[in-house]
């Protein structure tokens, strides 16, 4: 069993005014009694309310453990943990949105199935309190994932979980501008522990996750460590490139023997530039935009892109040391 006496807590702030206070008041009413070192650490994504201040009143409260980091604009939730994993110094650390649709009080079993010996602990839900739209989403991305990421089969990838500090070391080591938390764990490693836990309904406000952020974030899973996308692309034009052939036989066979396909009437030459402007173009503009996106990423990557931009920084003060006897 792995020891986990010391825990960081991690959570990307959006637009929570209204919650996050309330959020780390109970995330250290739960957590502080059962570890020898606490550390919430706060990262502002960006937010437009009022979450600046209150980030700021939980670190003057609780300056020994609250982690206040304020970023430049809105990065990406992805974005905002890796920024947080970078500040956690504790045995474990665990990652907790900010909407309250996860009881804080549920870490303390991804923390012992931690100890267990698994590098990252998922949890999983009997039920999920989301919209119907996020859930579909959800369904699409753990196809994907199962699909690009070999994922193994029966695994939720949820944004709650808890991950020991070899892991943290291992996926911080990306520098790249567009993280995917979950592919870079995947990639990383097959020891892996699920918890089922409680999800709630959303206190107040609605999800962030809109169909721009959701195709973003699918973009992020597919392209940042895998390239099955461009052996599917490449499957996808040896099939389409078949299914040409095909055409062409029908409409010769057609022609020959005055089957259905074939009209008097019709010009000469008409079917064959049909089949090769409509199915060759749209499968080659399909791979170049496939090929484009990689090659944008490497553009962007080699440029420095950055990650994430930190504006400002309330770190936690250290511990008093006991005084001589």
């Amino acid at each position: 069993m792995d020891s986990i006496d010391s825990l960081s807590v991690v959570i990307p702030v959006y637009n929570s005014e209204a919650t996050l206070g309330r959020l780390v008041e109970a995330v250290i009413a739960a957590l502080q009694p059962e570890f020898t070192r606490l550390q919430v650490i706060l990262v502002n994504d960006g937010s437009a309310d009022n979450s600046h201040a209150v980030c700021r009143e939980l670190h003057a409260k609780y300056p020994r453990v609250v982690c206040y980091l304020r970023l430049a604009k809105n990065f990406g939730e992805h974005n905002a943990v890796m920024c947080g994993l970078r500040q956690v110094d504790c045995d474990g650390v665990a990652i907790i949105d900010d909407d309250f649709q996860n009881p804080p009080g549920e870490i303390l079993k991804l923390a012992a199935e931690l100890r267990k010996g698994y590098d990252v602990v998922y949890s999983y839900y009997e039920s999920k309190r989301h919209s119907w739209f996020r859930n579909l989403g959800s369904r699409f991305n753990d196809w994907s994932a199962g699909l690009l990421l070999k994922k193994p089969r029966g695994l939720y990838l949820s944004s709650f979980k808890a991950m020991n500090r070899f892991l943290v070391r291992t996926v911080t080591a990306y520098e790249g501008p567009y993280p995917y938390l979950d592919a870079l764990i995947l990639r990383s490693t097959n020891n892996i522990g699920v918890c089922l836990c409680e999800h709630q309904k959303r206190e107040s406000g609605r999800s962030n996750y809109t169909l721009t952020r959701l195709m973003r974030l699918w973009l992020n899973m597919s392209t940042s460590t895998s390239i099955v996308p461009l052996r599917l692309a490449t499957i996808l034009g040896f099939a389409m490139s078949f299914f040409g052939f095909a055409l062409a036989v029908f409409f010769l066979l057609s022609w020959l023997i005055e089957g259905p396909m074939y009209f008097e009437n019709i010009p000469r030459g008409w079917a064959s530039i049909i089949v090769s402007v409509t199915l060759f173009s749209g499968i080659q503009l399909c791979t170049l935009g496939m090929i484009g996106e990689y090659l944008g990423r490497l553009f962007l990557t080699q440029n420095r892109h950055p990650q994430f931009v930190v504006r400002e920084t309330c770190e936690n003060e250290p511990e008093k040391p006991a005084p001589p006897r």
